[in-house]
């Protein structure tokens, strides 16, 4: 929301800010949290001090290892990589996203832009017969969806780029 200039009066973060751990996060305006004072709020797991140790240690290693300006370096290594191999396969329609979150989408092929969502599947299962564990969303079921961990090495990014690549091949 940031990136667009758009200011929310709500944010919720939940499963990744806990590395594992069960958490969850909300943010809002003061606005908003002011009125929370006039009524009572009582949360169970609210404030828990085992999670808030847990929260602290993630955003620790995040900002030590600087896993954020990595997450954008090889984000832009996977746009570039998976933009070559659009540039090869007419069967890749469209590469998008922001950092280690990415999303390429399967077409019939270039000329006929309609979703192929069986054989967005049958590249997933190939690419999990490689060891690389991507999943597939879109309201076609079309999009594979990259969202690897944030502690990625360069080599990991480029062993997926070259995977999907023989993905592809063999597939033509």
């Amino acid at each position: 929301f940031e990136e667009h200039e758009v200011v929310p009066d709500i944010v919720v973060m939940g499963k990744p800010i806990g590395n594992g751990h069960p958490m969850a996060a909300v943010f809002t305006s003061t606005e908003i949290a002011k009125s929370f004072e006039e009524m009572e709020f009582f949360s169970t797991f609210g404030g828990n001090p085992v999670s808030c140790a847990i929260g602290l240690a993630v955003l620790d290693v995040i900002e030590e290892e600087c896993l954020m300006n990595n997450a954008e370096k090889l984000g832009e290594i996977f746009i570039d990589g998976f933009n070559d191999l659009k540039n090869q396969y007419s069967i890749i329609g469209d590469v998008r996203g922001r950092g280690l979150f990415i999303g390429v989408e399967i077409i019939k092929k270039h000329d006929n832009l309609a979703p192929a969502p069986l054989k967005a599947k049958e590249i997933v299962n190939k690419m999990l017969s490689k060891n690389i564990l991507l999943s597939i969303d879109g309201p076609h079921k079309n999009v594979i969806k990259i969202k690897p961990p944030m502690v990625l090495s360069e080599e990991d990014v480029r062993f997926t780029i070259k995977s999907l690549g023989e993905v592809l091949r063999d597939l033509s």
